[in-house]
Order: structure tokens, then C-alpha cells, then sequence
């Protein structure tokens, strides 16, 4: 409410930044200085940020107001938020369903109406998902984009910083503030950041379109989201845009080189964790050894430590070439057939995810059953891309989907122009 008046007078003295008085919520592994962080676990009980994440920063700086904190899947580790050390989140449109993950309490808390806007982190997905199960636009950057900085780590060479929003011009004024360089974090691109929100046009130039014939085909894709494309297909192709079938044999191949190199990654991130430096230290230990052991045991929930040892596992010795190296080499394929098609194409064209919504407990008991509902969101993590999830769907069971397209790297001003169109003409 401070916040909220002072923003009133620059408002008044015609001093306001770009976000003024725009409520946002950040997703609970973005650090804000002087508040809880926990990454919804267990594990940083008590801990609260010594300094804010470069894209906090910015947002305050342009007189955003940052209303609280979202739940997520412990360490951004799922695809429904029901890892979380706190509960679950509820998905709006109902109740018994999941929002999504990892981002989800960010996906509801827009969709909800709680604030205009929320930030998640997307490493596999994690912002695209959660949108397409709550009905609203889910953006993840470009890899380099947006500032890391102050983003509790994953998978580092995967994870990016998006915004959840109502609409793709929110959408492209946040990406617009947070986007760019930054002295804190060598991975961020220098490349001049756009002024998307003035480069929106939803008259669309006639384009080129891919979509991915194996995606279509999958037998898991749920029928309704498959007519849903299709119509889209067609109707750009009547509106004078070129639609063309591609092959990309390796759908197969993504999740499960994801996840090897995921977790290779978080279990070197997640070490940092001890029980020793900061956050839950067992009252049950007795020694330095049962200090690490029993923290880190009763610190983190199942499906992180799922996550370490497997990670631990490929990354060691005997396994690393076999696993982590091979994954790797796979990795860059991977991204050159991705490439090669966008070298053709404007947008690849796909679903976010192979069904809508799914029930609690419906799928956690099964990893791999759950593991599989990034099947269409990886790519673009894999390859470094930007990718947006647009809510275009109704399902006769009643709950949202999105559509999803994939572009060529930095071509954000691109993608947000062309899902405005798309949404407006659609």
C-alpha cells in the first residue's frame, strides 16, 4: 500500500515508470530482498533474501508493485506444483484439477485475477504449461534474454525468466523492462533490446508456418487440442500464410535428454543446500556427516532427490559417457534440426500440452507418466528458443488449453507480434 502511494504521486507529478501501479507476483525461487525465498521447500526454512534478482529490480524501477510470492514445484521440479513443500495450488477453473508446473501458483495467480501479471521460470516448460492449464499467455525468452540473476538455479544452462500475463501486450512491455544486459550474470546477451510493446502489429505480413507432423500424429495428443490446431492450420493458410507439414523424427529423443541433463545440472546446483550455510538444519544430527546426510534427507522433498541422484548417477564415474556426454552430443542435434527448420520457417506451430488439466494424484505416482507432459515444451529449452503459449482452446470438458508457437532465436518482437495477430484474429 506505501508502494502503491508513492507510485500515486509520480503518477500525479508525471514521473511514473513504464509498470506503474501494476500488481505483480514473482514465483517463490526469485529473490526479493528482504523477503522469504524458499524455492517451496523445505530445505531454506527461515530464509529470506539478502538482495533482489536483476529482474525484480527492474520491475521496481519502472513503479511495478510486487504483491507476494507464488507456490511452484519444490526447486521448480515438476509439472503440476504438487511437489511443493507447502500443498498444492488449485486450479481456478477447477478445483480439483493441478495448474500446471512448475510455475503454477504464478499461472493461477493471473489467471484468478489475484494481480495483472506474474514471473516463472521456465526450464522445461515451467511457465508455458502452467499457462496452458489456466487459460492464460505463458512466454518463455530466448536463452540469454533476461538476467538469471538472482533466480534460485536448476538447470543453468536451460532456465529462463518469462512472464505470465493476461494478454500479449503486458507480455511484451514486462519482457521489455526485464530483458538486456546485466553486469551480475556473463550469460546474458548484450544485443539491444527492442521496444516490443511499439513493434506489436496484429496485421500480420504473409508468413511461413511449420508444424511438426510427428507432434500432430502422436497417439497421446488429446483429439480436441488436435481439431483445435488443425483449424488454426487452416485458417492461416486461408488467410494467404504458407502452412507446411515438417518431419522431426526425434520427438522421442527430448524428454529423455532433458532430463539427463536437467538433473545432471541441479544435482551440482542443489549442493549448495547443506544444512550448514543457511536454511533447515535437522535437529536429529549428531556430527558434521549427519548434519549433511539427515538436512539434506528431511530438507528436500521426494521428487528433488529423485532428481539429485539421478543426476548424481550419470555425472559419475563409469556413466558420464555413457549418459552425460552422449546426452550432450544429442543436445546439438537436436538444436541444428530445430534451427533447420526455423531457417525455413518463421514459427513452428504446436501444442503446449497433450491433454488439458489433469487431476491431483492422477499422475505423480508414476514419474514418467508425469515426466512425459513436457513432451512438447523441451524443444525449446533444448535448442535455446523463445516460445509462447497461447490460450486458444476451450475443451468440452471445460477447461483451457494453449497453442504454442516456437520462433528463431532473439526474434521476440517477431513472436509477440504474430500471437497478437493470432489472438486477435483467431
Amino acid at each position: 500500500m506505501e508502494k502503491a502511494k508513492a507510485t500515486d504521486e509520480k503518477i500525479k507529478n508525471k514521473t511514473s515508470g513504464k509498470l506503474a501501479g501494476v500488481v505483480i507476483a514473482i514465483k517463490d525461487n526469485i529473490c526479493y530482498k528482504g523477503h522469504q525465498l524458499s524455492g517451496s521447500s523445505k530445505i531454506l526454512e527461515g530464509f529470506e533474501s539478502l538482495f533482489s534478482a536483476t529482474v525484480v529490480e527492474r520491475l521496481l524501477a519502472e513503479d511495478a508493485i510486487i504483491i507476494g510470492r507464488t507456490n511452484c514445484d519444490e526447486f521448480a521440479m515438476g509439472s503440476s506444483t504438487e511437489s511443493s513443500a507447502f500443498g498444492n495450488t488449485l486450479n481456478p477453473h477447477n478445483l480439483k484439477c493441478v495448474p500446471g508446473g512448475s510455475s503454477g501458483g504464478s499461472a493461477v495467480a493471473v489467471a484468478a485475477d489475484l494481480c495483472l501479471a506474474a514471473l516463472g521460470t521456465d526450464t522445461g516448460g515451467s511457465i508455458r504449461q502452467p499457462a496452458s492449464f489456466c487459460g492464460v499467455v505463458g512466454l518463455k525468452p530466448t536463452y540469454a534474454r533476461v538476467s538469471r540473476y538472482g533466480a534460485i538455479a536448476y538447470a543453468s544452462s536451460f532456465d529462463q525468466i518469462g512472464p505470465i500475463t493476461k494478454n500479449i501486450d503486458d507480455a511484451a512491455i514486462i519482457m521489455e523492462v526485464i530483458s538486456g544486459k546485466d553486469e551480475y550474470d556473463s550469460t546474458v546477451s548484450s544485443k539491444p533490446v527492442p521496444a516490443y510493446s511499439k513493434e506489436l502489429n496484429s496485421k500480420s505480413q504473409k508468413l511461413r508456418i511449420a508444424y511438426l507432423k510427428d507432434c500432430l500424429e502422436s497417439t497421446g495428443l488429446d483429439s480436441e487440442i488436435k481439431t483445435r490446431i488443425n483449424e488454426i492450420i487452416n485458417k492461416l493458410r486461408a488467410e494467404g500464410h504458407t502452412v507446411e507439414a515438417v518431419d522431426f523424427p526425434y520427438l522421442d529423443y527430448l524428454v529423455p535428454t532433458y532430463y539427463l541433463l536437467t538433473t545432471a545440472e541441479s544435482s551440482s546446483n542443489l549442493s549448495r543446500y547443506d544444512g550448514v550455510h543457511y536454511g533447515y538444519r535437522s535437529d536429529n544430527s549428531t556430527d558434521l556427516e549427519s548434519v549433511y546426510k539427515k538436512s539434506r534427507t528431511e530438507g528436500f522433498g521426494t521428487e528433488v532427490k529423485r532428481r539429485i541422484m539421478l543426476g548424481t548417477f550419470v555425472l559419475s564415474s563409469g556413466y558420464y559417457d555413457a549418459y552425460y556426454s552422449k546426452a550432450q552430443r544429442v543436445r546439438r542435434i537436436l538444436q541444428n534440426k530445430t534451427n533447420e527448420i526455423l531457417a525455413d520457417y518463421d514459427f513452428i506451430i504446436l501444442p503446449t500440452t497433450p491433454g488439458t488439466a489433469f487431476e491431483f494424484g492422477q499422475k505423480s505416482a508414476d514419474p514418467i507418466t508425469m515426466y512425459l507432459e513436457d513432451i512438447y515444451t523441451v524443444q525449446a529449452n533444448i535448442a535455446g528458443l523463445p516460445a509462447i503459449s497461447l490460450p486458444m482452446g476451450k475443451h468440452s470438458n471445460g477447461l483451457p488449453f494453449g497453442v504454442q508457437l516456437i520462433s528463431k532465436s532473439f526474434s521476440e518482437a517477431n513472436l509477440l507480434s504474430f500471437s497478437k495477430y493470432l489472438m486477435d484474429k483467431f
